[in-house]
């Protein structure tokens, strides 16, 4: 897993220890080789872009993804969706995301996607790299409200290509 922006804004030492006794490993600008059934697969995560304002590394996928095998797909969780066309050009296969909540309010949405490079909500395309940004199952306590953006928990089902 990766911390996001809220992470850092309210006690971050506290959420990577509750993360840590939960089994969970924190990937900050790190990668996993994970193994299954002869084939394997590059888990990479980088920091949100709010770390170096609370004194923590900035996302660095170059660091995250060195030393990966290069024969190997890569999945990236990042907080955030706009770098998109970096880890693109980087070689990700696929990113995940979320961070705009969708909008949370429809309408908004036009809003967050200014901000985030157009990426909002659901499935893209990015230079043939997916990109898909979840909406979030809560609120964001700043503005608790959301209207016409449906809440979300996405179950992605990955498949040896052909």
């Amino acid at each position: 897993m990766i911390p996001g922006n809220h992470e850092y804004f309210f006690g971050y030492r506290a959420w990577m220890a509750h993360f840590a006794a939960m089994g969970m490993r924190v990937l900050e600008n790190d990668h996993a080789v994970l193994e299954r059934d002869g084939g394997r697969l590059v888990l990479a995560g980088v920091t949100d872009l709010s770390a170096s304002r609370s004194s923590h590394p900035a996302p660095d996928l170059a660091a995250a993804l060195k030393g990966a095998p290069k024969d190997t797909a890569v999945i990236l969780l990042d907080h955030q969706p706009g770098e998109a066309r970096r880890a693109a050009a980087l070689g990700v296969a696929l990113q995940l995301s979320g961070h705009t909540h969708g909008g949370m309010v429809l309408g908004l949405d036009r809003l967050a996607a200014r901000a985030n490079n157009g990426y909002v909500s659901g499935r893209y395309d990015v230079d043939g790299m997916t990109l898909y940004v979840n909406n979030g199952t809560g609120l964001w306590p700043g503005f608790a409200l959301r209207l016409g953006r449906p809440s979300e928990l996405t179950r992605i089902t990955l498949r040896r290509a052909a």
